[in-house]
């Protein structure tokens, strides 16, 4: 039983697993006090997982349960040799589990889904063959979705249509936890917060191509819904973020300076018509709250210009101290550089 506390604290992620031969598909899925479901999801997952020629795995990512969810993940180890557990310390959220389950995960191609039976396994092929046509990722779009209509699917319909247009990644469904990623896609992403709905949308700088197909969904039998209503507000302010990183994360001055021209020539220019108010006209100002906003606009556009300075700052370090690319490369094609040619 691997045990997450291991981790080492530099160098290769979970090194005891390099052993591993090479594996096709991982399936990922995150669990938390699912304890009537992860046995029925286990031995529908495996009737599909054998039917494919794909060498795959199962990963489950204990997300601190506390009803006996791990105790029925260990005895389904014992006798599946293909499934590994990860059990965190506590509820770090759905976000934190899908990085602990990428970050296991040796699959060329890395499959999603939720733990509480609702996704059908029986997609999983459905997925993989749109992979194989080609794309980067594959999401599933719940069209008869098996929920409450005013408290999740119309939240969740107004939802998907602002981020779509937000982030330019046209998605009927981001909330659908069932999706197939190339190994590759996930390398470059990193998850805070709750962001794991969005990884198509922040992989899309990559210029990945994605596609959505049609996925069945069930009504829950067990167990209730870790969500609500009061998402929502969660989500928008991730979009939020979300927009930033994928317009601005390298260039924050021109967010910040933006503002902060636009608020300090705003105040500016208030400024000189007091002046000359007072100036030429004798008009009193102590009384007049203008005069506050004036100071305060060239006040806040100050900020705002060296707030942009100090993100510049920050980026560079960021990415200069990690030796991050700024780019991602499909390929590079070309004569061998070492290769002499002898012409006559």
């Amino acid at each position: 039983m691997f045990d997450i506390s291991r981790l080492p604290s530099e160098g290769q992620v979970y090194p005891e697993l390099a052993i591993r031969k090479e594996i096709d598909l991982s399936i990922v899925i995150p669990v938390f006090n699912e304890v009537k479901n992860v046995a029925e999801l286990h031995k529908r997952l495996s009737a599909v997982l054998d039917a494919i020629p794909q060498k795959s795995e199962i990963i489950f990512i204990d997300d601190g349960s506390s009803d006996g969810t791990f105790e029925t993940l260990c005895e389904i180890q014992q006798e599946d040799p293909s499934v590994w557990i990860v059990r965190l310390r506590r509820n770090f959220g759905q976000s934190a589990a899908f990085s602990a389950g990428f970050d296991l995960a040796h699959g060329a191609v890395i499959v999603t889904m939720d733990g509480d039976l609702q996704n059908d396994p029986q997609d999983i092929p459905k997925l993989l063959e749109k992979i194989d046509e080609g794309f980067d990722i594959v999401s599933g779009w719940r069209i008869r979705r098996k929920d409450l209509f005013l408290t999740r699917r119309l939240p969740s319909m107004a939802a998907n249509a602002l981020i779509s247009r937000v982030t330019g990644v046209s998605l009927h469904d981001y909330g659908c936890s069932l999706k197939a990623y190339r190994r590759e896609v996930l390398k470059s992403v990193r998850l805070y917060g709750e962001l794991h709905r969005f990884i198509p949308a922040l992989a899309s700088w990559m210029g990945v191509k994605v596609a959505e197909i049609p996925v069945n969904h069930f009504p829950r039998k067990y167990g209730r819904s870790k969500y609500g209503l009061g998402r929502t507000i969660k989500v928008f302010l991730d979009l939020i973020t979300v927009k930033f990183l994928l317009d601005y994360a390298t260039r924050p001055l021109q967010i910040f300076g933006l503002a902060g021209i636009l608020s300090f020539v705003s105040g500016t220019a208030l400024a000189v018509y007091l002046t000359i108010q007072r100036l030429f006209f004798e008009v009193g100002l102590s009384d007049r709250p203008i005069l506050l906003l004036a100071i305060l606009l060239i006040m806040l556009g100050v900020q705002l210009i060296v707030m942009g300075l100090l993100g510049e700052l920050i980026v560079r370090t960021y990415h200069e101290s990690q030796h991050k690319p700024i780019y991602m490369v499909r390929s590079v094609l070309g004569a061998d550089p070492g290769r002499e040619e002898n012409h006559p």
